[in-house]
């Protein structure tokens, strides 16, 4: 996967939600401590794009033991919650209640540090997407610095 950022990040209101948590909700089954997602800022299936932001907290389960002094999120968080974005990108747009699981993550590089106060962008591209499969280039973004990337493949469980 290229370095480059998928889309102009200055083109997008990060801060004004499309679909908040309980629209999220209404698709996505994940809750509590693994609901990863603050917010849809843009859901775009015409060009296979959608783009959401994780506000990350300093109150979140991880924090203090994932470097006790210097908490950093898991790179496994970052990459679950692209997964969530994925999720909601593919029930979306098939209009589809099953569950999508993961089948597979490719070529992920994880190149920056994601620490609480951080809004996290993350940016989906879809792939390919087929009855039970789905595909997606995702990259997670702070401070429009690419901090993580990922192809993320799901399938209905």
């Amino acid at each position: 996967m290229a370095q480059k950022i998928f889309l102009d990040l200055n083109e997008v209101d990060i801060d004004k939600f499309e679909v908040g948590i309980s629209g999220i909700e209404e698709i996505n089954q994940h809750r509590f401590e693994m609901q990863q997602l603050s917010g849809i800022v843009k859901f775009d299936p015409e060009n296979g794009i959608i783009i959401g932001v994780k506000d990350v907290k300093d109150d979140e389960f991880w924090v203090r033991g994932h470097i006790p002094g210097r908490p950093l999120l898991p790179g496994v968080l970052m990459v679950e919650a692209a997964a969530q974005l994925c999720t909601y990108y593919y029930k979306r747009s098939r209009d589809d209640d099953r569950f999508l699981g993961f089948a597979g993550i490719d070529n992920v590089k994880f190149r920056g540090t994601v620490v609480p106060g951080d809004k996290l962008i993350i940016i989906a591209k879809n792939v390919e997407i087929r009855s039970r499969r789905a595909v997606f280039d995702t990259q997670g973004i702070v401070n429009n610095k690419l901090v993580f990337e990922a192809t993320i493949i799901g399938m209905i469980v």
